[in-house]
């Protein structure tokens, strides 16, 4: 199917990351004109999405370049398996792991809502996790419940404007992932099948379809919510 990304303009904030980078080749693959951008000074487009200037000062590069944004990625987080385990639970770095994924993710999707609005046509993904849905580690939780709850306000602040604001939420992501699901745990993904899946939501085809939180590599085995 042809996803009619042909010359979309695709800002991937966190375009050199293990998920990023999937999604910056298969958005390509597509004919989308991408921008992988990071704290990096190898990076197409170096922005810092905890900092404020940083993000004005990138988007306003972007703009002068492409003259449009169709599509923002945002997946710029460390890993959870780079957090400290025995500090899961301390203020500080629960503190610090919202603002490095939620409050990132917010202000990056603040910098793209302008122009998408004016120009009536925008697609904002972040990239959350289905840890937000089990207690264990309350930093892994807490940052993208923040995040997943953040979009949920942007989509709806949007609603009506042509810009849709979704995200994806992956269990855990491995370059093999089993077809296996245990009990308590979310289904596995690779970067490969994300990226197949965030190439469809930033896409024309993707319709109306806002405000949604999909899970991919089967949502985690025995919890439901209505």
């Amino acid at each position: 199917m042809d996803l009619q990304l042909q010359g979309r303009v695709v800002l991937v904030v966190g375009g050199a990351g293990y998920i990023g980078s999937a999604i910056v080749s298969r958005l390509r693959e597509e004919g989308a004109e991408v921008v992988a951008a990071s704290r990096r000074d190898t990076a197409d487009l170096v922005i810092d999405g905890g900092d404020d200037a940083s993000v004005t000062a990138g988007f306003a590069r972007l703009l002068e370049d492409f003259g449009r944004l169709d599509a923002l990625v945002v997946t710029a987080a460390p890993s959870a398996r780079t957090l400290d385990q025995s500090k899961n639970s301390d203020p500080a770095q629960v503190l610090e792991g919202v603002d490095r994924k939620a409050m990132t993710f917010l202000r990056l999707a603040n910098a793209a809502l302008g122009p998408m609005r004016e120009a009536g046509f925008g697609r904002i993904v972040g990239i959350s996790g289905q840890n937000a849905l089990l207690t264990g580690n309350v930093t892994g939780s807490v940052r993208n419940a923040a995040l997943t709850i953040a979009a949920k306000g942007l989509a709806d602040a949007a609603a009506g404007t042509g810009v849709t604001v979704n995200v994806v939420s992956p269990g855990m992501v491995t370059d093999t992932p089993s077809a296996e699901v245990q009990l308590a745990h979310g289904g596995e993904s690779s970067p490969e099948q994300i990226a197949d899946l965030v190439a469809f939501l930033v896409s024309p085809r993707a319709g109306a379809i806002s405000g949604e939180t999909v899970n991919i590599g089967h949502r985690v085995l025995g919890v439901t919510h209505l």
